[in-house]
């Protein structure tokens, strides 16, 4: 098995990079909603903008790797590996956003973050039953000292660099001398 692992990301560097960045975006969903379900974490706003780059790079990863395994033109492959690193990347900004928000280095948005508005007086009793707020300033979990967003900006970082190493490995090599 490790022997054919191996071969894969020595013979098709840009698949290898493409499935890994597919893999590890499935997993991070897989564990934000492991988080949301099953422990009962609720996501705020940010945390739901935050899955919007993984729901756009999964399936691209999939077609990027399908793409590289059929000998697509590199361009192409290049280009849709280049699109990975942008998604990833933008990830990273939300997440490092959202930490800040959490951490009070900047404000969030007043919808999670903000002071609530006045709610008046007419059925106040039924509005304040049914206003469920999910709040972007508060983690609401930290494990060595850094919250889901914070691990999304590293996740996001890493899957960012697995797509550019792809890019990298994918491109014509120079012989010394040549």
């Amino acid at each position: 098995m490790h022997n054919r692992v191996a071969s894969f990301i020595t013979g098709n560097p840009a698949a290898a990079a493409a499935a890994a960045v597919a893999l590890g975006g499935a997993l991070t969903i897989l564990g934000a909603y492991v988080f949301q379900y099953g422990f009962g974490l609720p996501p705020c706003p940010l945390c739901l903008e935050q899955r919007i780059p993984y729901y756009v790079a999964i399936p691209l990863a999939l077609v990027v790797a399908k793409a590289a395994q059929q000998r697509v033109p590199r361009p192409w492959v290049v280009g849709g590996l280049g699109l990975l690193v942008l998604a990833m990347l933008i990830g990273a900004g939300l997440g490092v956003y959202h930490a800040g928000v959490e951490w009070k280095w900047w404000a969030g948005p007043q919808d999670c973050s903000g002071p609530l508005d006045p709610l008046g007086t007419r059925d106040l009793l039924q509005q304040l039953q049914t206003v469920s707020i999910v709040r972007c300033d508060e983690a609401a979990w930290r494990f060595l000292g850094l919250s889901l967003a914070g691990y999304n900006v590293l996740i996001s970082l890493l899957l960012a660099a697995i797509a550019a190493w792809g890019i990298a490995a994918s491109l014509p090599r120079k012989l010394p001398g040549s």
